[in-house]
């Protein structure tokens, strides 16, 4: 069975964790704050206390997921945690899942103020070639939410569908 680490785990990951559930597979969500928790916990997801700017903190809970779902699109926080979650995190939470079962990672890269999420993008498509990790970047519009959410779904289940 897969098992999915959605990164995030806001209203727009638990929708997403819910149709992965629905799809049979195993979801784990992160949140920074305890009442993030509580709803991810009460949307039958299971909770991870990490933190996207502590890559250490991802780093425990992907021993067993084969996708990694990076839902921090709409983030919120100071400006230079937030680059760097798009940026220097990003990247190196991407050179160490080299060594992980992780075998498929999804960035979400449509916002409000895009510019810092370009830098995301081609760091998740260049680790992408560099360590031929399947990758998915998510340009789809969160406010379209039911679109947003298939597409999303799909871009997952696609990273685990048998090769043609």
């Amino acid at each position: 069975m897969a098992r999915a680490l959605l990164v995030g785990c806001g209203c727009r990951g638990r929708d997403l964790g819910w149709r992965l559930l629905e799809a049979g597979w195993q979801v784990r969500g992160t949140s920074r704050r305890a009442e993030g928790l509580e709803a991810i916990a009460a949307a039958g997801i299971e909770p991870v206390e990490a933190d996207p700017d502590r890559p250490g903190t991802l780093l425990d809970a992907v021993g067993d997921v084969t996708v990694v779902a990076w839902l921090l699109a709409r983030a919120t926080g100071e400006a230079v945690s937030l680059d760097a979650i798009h940026g220097p995190r990003l990247e190196r939470l991407l050179e160490k899942l080299v060594d992980s079962p992780v075998r498929g990672f999804v960035y979400e890269s449509a916002a409000s103020s895009p510019g810092r999420l370009g830098g995301g993008a081609r760091a998740v498509r260049e680790a992408g070639e560099r360590w031929r990790i399947p990758v998915r970047v998510l340009e789809e519009d969160p406010d379209d939410h039911e679109r947003w959410a298939g597409v999303a779904l799909d871009a997952v289940l696609a990273l685990t569908a048998p090769l043609p």
